[in-house]
């Protein structure tokens, strides 16, 4: 009895250290065009697509997407905490007795380019995707990101002009999450791809709370908070007298793996009696939070 009680300890430490540690690692969500490739992450077999990889130590790491009859999708990533995305449309290999009966003078293969607007887009705005395509009339857009858009969901087929220039504006309104998204544009025939990454930010809120609200000049108090819009830094701007009424601002500060933040502000000597009030802002500025101290009362 005794063992069994020792042995239901061990795994559940093990279980805790397990969530703890993935706290500060990477988290890799993977998908490729065929599906069903082999995955391979620092040349180590992790699957086969689509697949999700945990407790990757953030830094850089060789990813390589196999898949037989296909050409082999390998690059350099730089992983970092929480969750990232993949995504490989890989090209058919030629078939040997297909090309040896075929004319040696072949199509010049099409070709296709995706750029965004804005690499950061606020959620509630729109955002502009366009580029090339030669050798195609149309090009295929798919999305990849979080939630709805994990598996990928084709947003349109716009058609190319003569010019070979294609565009789409997508409108999302507030229905997606925060978070990294890729686009992948293909040709028409899917023997060719391009992608371009960016990311959304709002939806949430930012808080902010003070560890005293009344000091005197020269003493120090620490402001906390968290922040779930998605951004990765806040913003904290000062308001109250004199000089201060217009707002100082005391500079950004990057949001932890747990999307809370901190800050140390010692108040100046000479800091004028009052009431100041210290606000936050997610970057880029989708919501804010404040919270009011005194300087300089004694109760």
């Amino acid at each position: 009895m005794n063992g069994k009680i020792v042995i239901s300890i061990l795994v559940c430490c093990v279980l805790i250290s397990g969530c703890i540690s993935g706290q500060e690692k990477g988290t890799l969500q993977l998908s490729s065009s065929p599906s069903g490739a082999q995955v391979y992450l620092d040349n180590q077999y992790q699957g086969n697509t689509p697949s999700t990889i945990t407790n990757v130590e953030p830094g850089n790491h060789t990813l390589e997407f196999r898949n037989p009859g296909y050409q082999s999708w390998s690059t350099i990533i730089l992983v970092p905490s929480g969750t990232s995305h993949y995504y490989a449309a890989l090209t058919r290999l030629p078939d040997i007795q297909d090309t040896q009966e075929k004319s040696p003078i072949l199509p010049s293969p099409s070709k296709v380019s995706v750029q965004a607007s804005k690499e950061t887009m606020i959620v509630g705005d729109s955002i502009l995707f366009s580029g090339t395509s030669f050798g195609s009339d149309t090009v295929l857009l798919t999305l990849y990101g979080p939630g709805y858009y994990y598996y990928g969901i084709v947003l349109d087929k716009p058609s190319v002009n003569s010019a070979g220039s294609w565009s789409y504006t997508w409108n999302p309104g507030f229905s997606i999450q925060s978070g990294s998204y890729t686009v992948v544009v293909e040709d028409a025939k899917k023997t060719t791809s391009d992608r371009v990454e960016f990311s959304a930010v709002g939806g949430g809120v930012v808080s902010i709370a003070a560890s005293s609200y009344a000091a005197a000049p020269g003493e120090t108090i620490t402001f906390s908070g968290q922040c779930t819009t998605g951004a990765q830094n806040v913003l904290l701007v000062l308001y109250g007298p004199a000089r201060y009424a217009s707002g100082v601002e005391l500079g950004s500060l990057s949001c932890m793996a747990d999307k809370t933040w901190n800050f140390k502000y010692t108040l100046e000597n000479y800091m004028p009696a009052g009431y100041y009030n210290m606000y936050v802002y997610d970057i880029p500025k989708t919501t804010s939070s404040t919270t009011q101290f005194t300087v300089g009362f004694t109760s």
